[in-house]
């Protein structure tokens, strides 16, 4: 095999599950290129990937790897062949350290005793690729956040012999540093001949990584073009079958008084004494870095962590609430739709129904047992008010792609009908598409009244959608902007300013001792 014969070619690639989600896709990779793989929930790009991962068996087709046929029986199998996949979903033991994650596989071992010594060497080589140098390869991954565990998953990957690398949204949950760390290594790979699919929504990084660029909708395969000749707008078009403009019209709505009231809202020093109101009819954005303390905040307010200061007022007008756990929270009518849709808000081997019935339970059952046919109804009713695309009721929330799981746990507190709901991340892993008709919902939401506070690592997107938005730095809001009154340039100058003034503290000399 030569250099410039296709080290993968997929031919006729089709996969059916209820209804067909992949079909007759024709592709070729070569040698050092990095192939971005796009377009909607759904339109079957992780299908594909899993097929060529090994984790998924196609209905149809064949494929051939370095000029051989190809037809992995597991991921392992494929892993032996030098086909590795970081995917969306960690493959990470938590109560292990980073060097054992790393090489649970083939840990170093000398008379039968692991080779502690040997095993941290090879571990902080593995983790300096992906600039993870400063961590301690004896941490357990359960105490990482979610971006350093998944750099260390893409170290665990690029261990040993890689000829093939499919990254999965690799970059949802990494900060702009390790963005730039992740698209080095892939320069490097690149060199060496690895080949990458590049899967991802952020479509900007598409140009900075890849040559080409293979777009599916609804499970074709409806372009493969050099990736310099297509902008964003055109990709989108592509993926979605029509022109989605840059700006949102949520509708006529009337934003009314004061709904939910935060006061002096802390916990140790991750949340700093934060203060701010969410009216009726409002979109209230929570902007700041990684770190900021923005998901911190909002499980205070739902009652998921315990504050140490502070309180909450709810209604029209305010009344100060006392909530010491989520059920309380739900109780009093806010909802919160985690950014970990598939560890704290799905059960993923579990139909549609069941999922959306979760927070419905006693509306749904009669002495204990649930009513099916009423479960059934209510799915139905969200699944079609919500545009969920699936086969039925009863398909497994794990089949669907991540904009469709979304839509379930959002119609789940649809249906409770809450004043109140946070939103965390609403739209990380989702495809363009999905993105505008959650937007859609947020117009409809409040139109109806209800108060949204919404956290997004994305500033445009709250820019779009919000009508003011606060920003958190180092755990305190550092300050509120109205929808005319903000630019891009103010929020992110807001969201270091906390930083800024805590580091020129911590750099003062302490004054001297009487």
């Amino acid at each position: 095999m030569t250099a410039r014969d296709p080290l993968l070619r997929v031919s006729g690639i089709g996969k059916h599950y209820a209804q067909p989600v992949l079909a007759d896709i024709d592709l070729t990779l070569m040698r050092g290129e990095v192939l971005a793989l796009t377009g909607e929930n759904g339109a079957g790009k992780s299908t594909l990937s899993k097929i060529i991962g090994g984790l998924v068996h196609p209905s149809t087709g064949d494929m051939q790897f370095e000029g051989r046929p190809y037809a992995p029986a597991s991921r392992a199998d494929a892993e032996r062949l030098g086909v590795r996949m970081v995917m969306q979903e960690l493959n990470l033991l938590p109560t292990l350290s980073i060097a054992e994650n790393l090489f649970l596989d083939n840990l170093p071992s000398r008379g039968g005793w692991i080779s502690r010594k040997r095993l941290r060497e090879a571990a902080t080589r593995a983790m300096a690729q992906v600039g993870l140098e400063a961590l301690d390869p004896d941490t357990p991954v359960g105490e990482l956040g979610i971006g350093h565990q998944q750099m260390v998953e893409i170290a665990r990957n690029l261990i040993g012999d890689c000829h093939l690398l499919i990254l999965d949204e690799p970059t949802a949950m990494l900060t702009a540093r390790e963005v730039d760390l992740l698209f080095e290594q892939i320069a490097r790979l690149r060199e060496r001949g690895v080949a990458i699919v590049y899967i991802s929504h952020r479509l900007e990084e598409l140009a900075q990584v890849a040559q080409r660029v293979a777009v599916l909708r609804d499970g074709r395969l409806v372009a493969v073009e050099p990736m310099p000749e297509n902008d964003s707008q055109h990709l989108v078009n592509l993926m979605v079958g029509r022109e989605l403009g840059e700006h949102i019209d949520l509708g006529p709505r009337r934003i009314g008084a004061p709904l939910l009231s935060v006061r002096g809202l802390g916990r140790a020093d991750k949340v700093r004494d934060v203060s701010f109101e969410v009216r009726s009819g409002e979109i209230f954005g929570i902007s700041g870095l990684i770190g900021a303390g923005r998901t911190e905040l909002l499980r205070l307010i739902y009652g998921a962590d315990p504050a140490d200061s502070g309180s909450l007022a709810l209604g029209t007008p305010p009344r100060e609430v006392r909530i010491a756990s989520p059920a309380d929270a739900v109780k009093q009518g806010i909802a919160l739709i985690t950014e970990d849709r598939k560890g704290e808000g799905l059960l993923l081997p579990h139909s549609i129904s069941a999922n959306i019935a979760l927070g419905n339970l006693a509306e749904l059952s009669r002495h204990g047992i649930i009513d099916h046919k009423a479960e059934t109804a209510l799915a139905q009713r969200q699944m079609d008010a919500m545009r969920i695309r699936c086969s039925g009721p009863g398909q497994a929330v794990g089949e669907l792609s991540g904009g469709n799981q979304q839509k379930v746990v959002i119609g789940r507190w649809l249906e409770r009908d809450c004043q109140v709901l946070l939103f965390d991340e609403p739209t990380r892993g989702i495809d363009v598409g999905a993105k505008f008709d959650i937007y859609a919902l947020f117009g409809e939401l409040t139109r109806q009244g209800k108060a949204l506070v919404v956290v997004s690592s994305d500033l445009r997107e709250l820019m779009l959608i919000c009508d003011r938005i606060g920003v958190l730095s180092a755990g305190r809001l550092i300050d509120t902007f109205d929808r005319d009154d903000w630019s891009q340039d103010e929020l992110l100058a807001a969201a270091f300013a906390g930083y800024n003034t805590r580091d020129a503290l911590l750099s003062e000399p302490a004054a001297p001792t009487p």
